[in-house]
């Protein structure tokens, strides 16, 4: 079992940059991949980023690439969400997710086996 915990979101204005949290229990943390999703109002929940078990594969949504980093620290169970240059359509909750599976289909939420509660981001224009 694993339980996550986000935090670190907010209000900012466009432009500014935000870095969330997610703090992870359990000693097999590092085992896991760790993706990030997001969901505006009336929406579907939607793919952000992820990042391997050892932090060397990383991938990220195209609407995302080049300005959110995702990165991990295993000695501390906890995975983060850089974000940068932030728009107005990036307001959202933001979900941390980990998968047992390895580096496959990342993009699927349906491959996750536990998520996090959520944090807000609203990015004002």
């Amino acid at each position: 079992q694993v339980q996550l915990v986000e935090s670190g979101g907010g209000l900012v204005q466009a432009g500014g940059s935000l870095r969330l949290s997610c703090a992870a229990s359990g000693r097999t943390f590092s085992t896991y991949t760790m993706g990030w999703f997001r969901q505006a109002p009336g929406k579907e929940r939607e793919f952000v980023a992820a990042i391997s078990w050892s932090g060397g594969n990383t991938y990220y949504a195209d609407s995302v690439k080049g300005r959110f980093t995702i990165s991990r620290d295993n000695a501390k169970n906890t995975v983060y969400l850089q974000m940068s240059s932030l728009k107005p359509e990036d307001t959202a909750v933001y979900y941390c997710a980990a998968a047992l599976a390895g580096w496959g289909y990342i993009e699927d939420k349906g491959r996750y086996d536990y998520w996090g509660q959520g944090t807000q981001v609203t990015v004002s224009s």
